[in-house]
């Protein structure tokens, strides 16, 4: 059996009348990188900081690499590393001296801690700005230094909670680049987000999370088999025909349409599979021509991480979900 690196059952924390985790129940595999995903306020955060031994759980029970989370706390926090959602390296100290001064708190001798920063500086395209204040770093340049800061000691198991909230796209990418380094050096890596991209892109497997509760878990693949065989995705040249598009793929589909935030794009999933799918979505098509809506873009493919989260939830990640 593969060794589990986390594993829950029934995890409760609650904040007076408000219960941000409810009955969560994880079984993480070591070795990988597991999504957590889930809108903002899905208790994500509070579930980390729980396992990450920061907060005591209320109820259920949490295991880290077979070591309870709240009887066994030392051994743990011996075994994991967190990078939460902000920066926690001293803006006023260069990169370098951040990563020196916290690989001394570890333990490690001077010449250890230097070598040590300059080998992370390096692998993290750092070290042109090791002198320089890390106030002075950029979004994506920060949250480097970070994760850097959080594997100066290889740690078993890194929570990255939210790593790339706020990011430009290549900044973004340059982050899913050292997430990937990472894991293949043998960490597993339990990832939250809410942006279903990232998701999609670095997790093996992903639990979907939606107030306080695990509602799906599975592959990337297997969640998009779960809502139906296929999705059709259709862009129309007048925005104004819309609603009516909307109106006919519903009845042709017998399914659910999803208004994109791309003003003339809609998405329905598709119940039938193989040939049966193609012909659901060709007799859609003859709907739209035969009302006088004129498709500029029409394809039949696998329903997106976007489409499972609101077919599971009957709403939309977040409104800058969308957008991304």
């Amino acid at each position: 059996m593969t060794e589990l690196a986390i594993e829950t059952r029934g995890l409760i924390k609650t904040f007076g009348d408000t219960r941000a985790v409810d009955g969560l129940d994880l079984a993480v595999p070591a070795g990988m990188v597991y999504g957590v995903l889930g809108p903002n306020g899905a208790g994500k955060t509070t579930a980390v900081r729980m396992l990450a031994t920061l907060l005591r759980p209320d109820g259920g029970e949490g295991r880290v690499f077979g070591h309870d989370i709240a009887r066994e706390a030392d051994a743990v926090r011996n075994r994991v590393s967190l990078t939460g959602q902000y920066a926690s390296v001293d803006e006023d100290l260069t990169g370098m001296e951040n990563l020196v001064l916290l690989s001394r708190l570890l333990g490690h001798r001077k010449p250890a801690a230097k070598e040590r920063a300059a080998q992370l500086l390096e692998a993290f395209g750092l070290t042109a700005a090791g002198g320089r204040l890390v106030k002075t770093y950029s979004g994506g340049m920060r949250r480097r230094i970070d994760i850097a800061a959080s594997i100066l000691n290889t740690p078993d198991l890194l929570f990255l909670d939210e790593p790339t909230t706020g990011l430009d796209p290549r900044s973004r990418n340059q982050v899913w680049d050292i997430i990937r380094i990472v894991v293949a050096h043998g960490t597993t890596v339990l990832l939250t987000t809410q942006y279903l991209e990232e998701a999609d892109r670095l997790a093996g497997r992903i639990a979907v999370i939606d107030r306080g509760k695990v509602i799906a878990e599975g592959t990337p693949g297997e969640l998009k088999s779960s809502v139906g065989a296929g999705a059709v995705h259709v862009r129309l040249r007048d925005a104004g025909q819309r609603p009516e598009a909307e109106r006919l793929l519903a009845k042709a589909l017998d399914a659910p349409v999803y208004l994109e935030a791309d003003p003339v794009a809609l998405t329905a999933r598709v119940s039938a599979d193989g040939a049966a799918a193609a012909e659901q979505a060709a007799l859609a098509l003859s709907e739209l021509a035969g009302a006088g809506i004129v498709v500029d873009d029409f394809s039949l493919g696998q329903p997106s991480l976007d489409e499972v989260f609101l077919a599971l939830t009957d709403h939309p990640a977040t409104e800058k979900e969308i957008a991304a």
